[in-house]
């Protein structure tokens, strides 16, 4: 299955990118780099890939169990190296998820969108560490079963 972008140079370090979902996203360097300013940094849409990737997944395992979520919101923190290529080592994912859902769902979710369906987290070498508050309260990570094996 391959998918298609094409990236078009602007000036100096700005691009516009194109993809089959037919919207255009920008992205640019800081200003100290050479760049404008006028465009997400490549890094910054990566943890955002990441994000909506995981989001979409959660969304729909939810419905599927038939759990009533209100609100879902993701935080990302990314770690990167300090020497080149600066890629991301480790990313904390915050779930913050409101409604009335049990917290073994909640996990039961994320575990699956992390180890199954998330093609994003799925395409980095980083060590991804979940996250969940619920309703304004932090759980701890839960034992769930994910493909017939124990977390």
């Amino acid at each position: 299955m391959e998918m298609k972008v094409v990236g078009k140079w602007l000036g100096q370090r700005h691009f516009q990118a194109d993809g089959p979902s037919g919207n255009t996203i920008y992205m640019d360097a800081k200003k100290e780099d050479g760049g404008t300013g006028q465009g997400n940094r490549p890094m910054e849409l990566l943890l955002m890939g990441v994000v909506g990737c995981t989001g979409i997944d959660i969304a729909m395992i939810m419905e599927k169990m038939r759990v009533p979520l209100q609100g879902l919101e993701i935080e990302a923190a990314g770690e990167r190296r300090e020497e080149y290529p600066q890629a991301f080592t480790r990313i904390h994912l915050t779930y913050h998820m409101t409604g009335e859902v049990p917290p073994a769902k909640a996990w039961r979710a994320i575990r699956l969108s992390e180890q199954k369906y998330c093609s994003a987290i799925g395409s980095l070498k980083a060590e991804v560490i979940p996250h969940l508050v619920l309703n304004g309260q932090e759980v701890p990570p839960l034992d769930v079963v994910v493909d017939g094996q124990p977390d």
